[in-house]
């Protein structure tokens, strides 16, 4: 059986330490394994790192560019290989797979646009004689932790990014699908990076404890659940290191009276039910306003979930594939349990579903609850699974207020024609990223992505605007030359431009 070792200093390391089996959700059979680093290894790609980092942030920042652009080139013409092991290794279906990497490179892109969003700001005369300007610097060695549910788009929300703004980067992806998150890496090697500025490493704990203390790393991006998150923060912090850290959600979306309904529930079913629901966007809550709408919007899901078509993920044409690990299936089917026994009403089961050739395969189908209260398990808590809730409330303050007393904030949405309703609910909800009729706000790569609440520990979202403030440090420099042959008597107070 194969063994996913790690990239670093430009190779691929051989595997002499611990491995952990990695499995195909669709068959439950592991399909290779991965080396889980130790202590010395992570800290063998932060000293590749650091031994980088002088040479490539003097680099000028359109010939970083330029490689970005012979990487973006690589992943689309690779896109194939990279799918199959997404599917083979996490269970999405190719459809799904292929839209992930597709993001990602609209990431690159907008890492390849270096040139511009590292331009600094000059102001002549900012005093007598005096010109100011500011510049900005990177950061050094920084990390990134990611997580299984993602592969692709998640690493490359951060160090094309990072490596275009002159840092260095070490990778800690998710041992649960590594294969395809190293073949990325080192097409960006093919496209010409120099050895050392990107180094991935395979682990656990180990490898991640091994980041939090290095004081080499100055900065670490983080995305996963929340407890995992505000230890990542706070560990990194108390080190002194700059930490943005995206943790869990639970997200909502409203149903108004008046919601086009049909429409709505196309895109509900595909918010709620796609990718089985592993995704920190997907909308597990539905909240109807009024008794009416949440009658329509059930009777309406009912048979399209019966409908799904679920399968190997390997497989196209498919609307959901398996969950990603047995234990994961066991955590998603004992939250089904709990619901029914807090007594709420499981409209549609999917915990008895089985595909025909794939019987020992990760899977549970569709499933969806009526008249969840807010004090069950199944609503307070992140599922992460194939799992919609349909909460009842009286009116659309109700629905505000319920939102934004959940731990939770990092995406919602609103379905409804009036556009009064859709102000409000934009300008008083307490979340991150919004959608007005569209139930995935996930933003574009020139944008920034990140919740509020605990779903985000720290000040900057990921990637886009933010993303190059994370990666970036601010300098400024302000100089004057005095006339010669002119002296000058000392100034004891503040210097001003009265």
């Amino acid at each position: 059986m194969s063994i996913v070792t790690h990239l670093i200093n430009g190779e691929m390391r051989p595997a002499n330490g611990r491995v952990a089996d990695v499995f195909n959700p669709s068959t439950g059979k592991a399909v290779c394994q991965v080396e889980l680093a130790s202590q010395a290894t992570v800290e063998e790609a932060i000293a590749a790192a650091k031994a980088a980092l002088p040479a490539w942030r003097n680099l000028p920042p359109a010939k970083r560019a330029q490689i970005l652009f012979r990487f973006k080139t690589l992943l689309e013409e690779n896109e194939a290989k990279i799918v199959a092991l997404i599917s083979e290794e996490h269970g999405k279906t190719p459809e799904d797979a292929a839209g992930e990497l597709r993001r990602g490179i609209e990431n690159v892109e907008y890492a390849t646009a270096a040139p511009e969003l590292l331009k600094g700001e000059f102001s002549r005369n900012a005093g007598p004689d005096i010109d100011s300007w500011s510049d900005f610097h990177a950061v050094g060695v920084v990390a990134g932790i990611t997580p299984f549910n993602f592969p692709a788009m998640v690493p490359l929300w951060m160090y094309p990014l990072a490596i275009a703004c002159g840092n260095t980067f070490v990778l800690k992806p998710s041992e649960r699908d590594p294969s395809s998150t190293l073949l990325i890496a080192s097409l960006l090697l093919q496209a010409g990076l120099p050895a050392g500025v990107l180094n991935v490493v395979n682990g656990d704990k180990e490898a991640v404890d091994t980041l939090l203390a290095s004081p080499d790393v100055k900065a670490i991006s983080f995305v996963g659940s929340t407890p995992i998150a505000e230890y990542i923060y706070r560990e990194g912090t108390r080190r002194g290191k700059r930490v943005q850290a995206l943790g869990g959600a639970k997200n909502h979306a409203v149903f108004m009276p008046d919601a086009d309904l049909d429409n709505a529930v196309s895109a509900l079913m595909g918010a709620a039910y796609g990718s089985c629901g592993e995704r920190c966007m997907a909308i597990s809550v539905a909240v109807c306003v009024g008794d009416h709408i949440a009658d329509a919007l059930i009777s309406k899901l009912v048979p399209r979930i019966k409908a799904l078509k679920v399968g190997a993920g390997t497989q196209c044409g498919l609307d959901m594939g398996p969950l990603v690990t047995q234990a994961h299936l066991e955590k998603v089917t004992g939250y089904v349990n709990d619901g029914v026994a807090a007594g709420a009403e499981l409209v549609v089961d999917g915990r008895d579903i089985s595909i025909a050739g794939h019987e020992q395969g990760f899977f549970i189908g569709g499933c969806l609850f009526d008249r969840v209260t807010t004090e069950m398990r199944i609503y307070q808590e992140e599922i992460f699974g194939p799992v919609l809730c349909v909460v009842r409330v009286a009116s659309l303050e109700q629905a505000i207020a319920l939102i934004n007393q959940h731990e939770y904030g990092n995406g919602t949405c609103i379905f409804t024609r009036d556009g009064e309703s859709a102000r409000l609910f934009s300008n008083e909800i307490e979340a991150g990223m919004v959608g007005i009729n569209v139930p995935l706000p996930v933003p574009v790569a020139f944008h920034s992505f990140g919740g509020w609440k605990r779903s985000l520990f720290g000040d900057l979202h990921a990637y886009g605007p933010d993303g190059v403030r994370f990666y970036t440090r601010r300098k400024t420099i302000t100089q004057r030359w005095p006339k010669r042959e002119t002296h000058e008597a000392a100034q004891f107070a503040f210097p001003s431009n009265q």
